[in-house]
């Protein structure tokens, strides 16, 4: 046995300054200028934190009244189990919080192509990622390559991969209202925490890149198992 993870194509997953989103609700394109936050996950479920994001947004928009929020995931469940309630996670939320919440602020994108999810990550101020004790998502390391800065729940897994202050920034899963405060500050003073995306792109790309890192640790396994004259050529 061994472990590898399956890689990020981080010569394709850049930041890119010049990239914009544009929404039908809002008559121009956002861009890095603006003061947004993004919260992504293919379905926004407990396992993934939807559930304390939800909870940390009344205090977050009260905080920054000019953040706008771009969510990006469906309304099923891909790990766990599914929300009672027929609106799904979301549903659920909604009645619990959404009365307290600025929905003019707050755009729900649902599943994206993934040209589009880049130029949200691309523009994003600060990107929110929670998740339980589970497996990391892809996303985390595409948002890291992307140099996002990052405000991430501080479980094992997460920190498998991110380290608070160098990397990216953690916070207690189960505190919504340390969510809201981390995210407000990276919003109020994002040159502050402007060195912790390049860094984040530098452990990827030196740990995780597809093309340099992992395939050719693979194929050097594969090839481990049969014989000589047959093996795979190493890029």
């Amino acid at each position: 046995m061994y472990v590898c993870h399956d890689g990020i194509r981080t010569d394709i997953l850049r930041p890119d300054p010049g990239a914009s989103v544009s929404l039908g609700r809002i008559g121009r394109p956002l861009t890095a200028d603006d003061e947004v936050v993004t919260f992504m996950a293919r379905n926004l479920e407990t396992t993934r934190g939807f559930h304390q994001f939800m909870r940390a947004l009344p205090a977050l928009q009260k905080a920054r009244p000019n953040a706008r929020v771009l969510v990006i995931g469906g309304n099923e469940t891909s790990y766990g189990g599914k929300s009672k309630h027929p609106g799904g996670l979301r549903g659920q939320m909604e009645v619990e919080v959404g009365h307290l919440l600025d929905w003019d602020r707050l755009h729900f994108l649902g599943q994206v192509p993934y040209k589009s999810y880049q130029q949200i990550i691309q523009i994003s101020r600060c990107h929110i990622y929670l998740t339980m004790p589970f497996v990391v998502s892809w996303s985390l390391l595409e948002s890291m390559a992307m140099e996002a800065t990052i405000v991430a729940s501080g479980v094992a897994p997460v920190r498998e991969v991110m380290e608070h202050g160098k990397t990216g920034l953690l916070v207690d899963f189960f505190d919504p209202d340390a969510l809201a405060a981390q995210v407000a500050e990276v919003l109020d003073r994002p040159g502050d925490f402007a060195h912790l995306g390049s860094a984040a792109r530098q452990h990827v790309v030196e740990n995780y890149d597809f093309l340099t890192v992992c395939l050719p640790e693979h194929i050097r396994q594969i090839n481990a198992l049969v014989p000589e004259n047959i093996r795979m050529a190493v890029p």
